[in-house]
């Protein structure tokens, strides 16, 4: 014999709402901000791609701005330059925490998006872009290397990617061959990590020329 259970008729089934959660339905829908992430060995065009996604956005009519670190004084000092010369406007900054006051914040709560170039050398790379994209609904556009010149980990460029909406991995091209170079060979026999400098100082080579690069720089 099959038992049906009945409800009885006091009984409500609809879930019961407290204030906090009539305060939070009540509540508009917060903008939601993205993260995208453009990685790969010197002259890749990291840059090149991070200045034409910006000028797209504007073009689109968002309001726009660009941080690089302080760091990079290669070409320009309140620019971001790309290596065949192109520049854009930026603030040049030694953390990214400061943008919001020294941008002020009116002008920031204003801000659509905010491109980062040479993400590497901030360390609060994370905390910033967690907070602008989740809490702020900024869109954040960073460009960076994912490796230094021994294919380790450089600064907090991989940490982000965890967070990030889209993860671009560009290549150069080889300079002892052509073929895609996915790595940044250090031509010097200086072994800090931090070392700023063009080609002069770096190239992009493939995996076979890196090695043989390393042997060389070995001996």
């Amino acid at each position: 014999m099959f038992h049906i259970n009945t409800v009885p008729q006091n009984l409500s089934l609809t879930p019961t709402l407290n204030h906090s959660d009539h305060d939070l339905m009540a509540q508009p829908p917060r903008s939601s901000g993205e993260i995208h992430v453009i990685v790969g060995p010197m002259f890749a065009g990291k840059t090149t791609a991070l200045l034409r996604r910006i000028k797209t956005e504007g073009t689109n009519g968002r309001n726009i701005a660009m941080i690089k670190s302080s760091k990079d004084t290669r070409y320009a000092v309140n620019s971001v330059v790309t290596h065949d010369g192109t520049k854009y406007p930026c603030c040049a900054l030694p953390d990214l925490l400061s943008f919001k006051q020294k941008f002020g914040e009116e002008a920031y709560e204003k801000l659509d998006v905010i491109g980062i170039d040479e993400a590497q050398f901030f360390d609060d790379l994370y905390e910033f872009c967690s907070k602008a994209a989740d809490d702020d609904g900024k869109t954040i556009i960073v460009a960076g290397l994912d490796g230094d010149y021994l294919r380790r980990n450089f600064g907090p460029v991989l940490d982000i990617v965890p967070l990030a909406d889209t993860i671009t991995k560009l290549t150069a091209r080889c300079e002892v061959c052509g073929k895609k170079a996915h790595f940044t060979f250090r031509k010097t026999k200086e072994t800090k990590t931090e070392l700023i400098g063009g080609a002069d100082m770096y190239m992009p080579v493939c995996r076979q020329h890196y090695v043989n690069g390393q042997v060389v720089i070995k001996h």
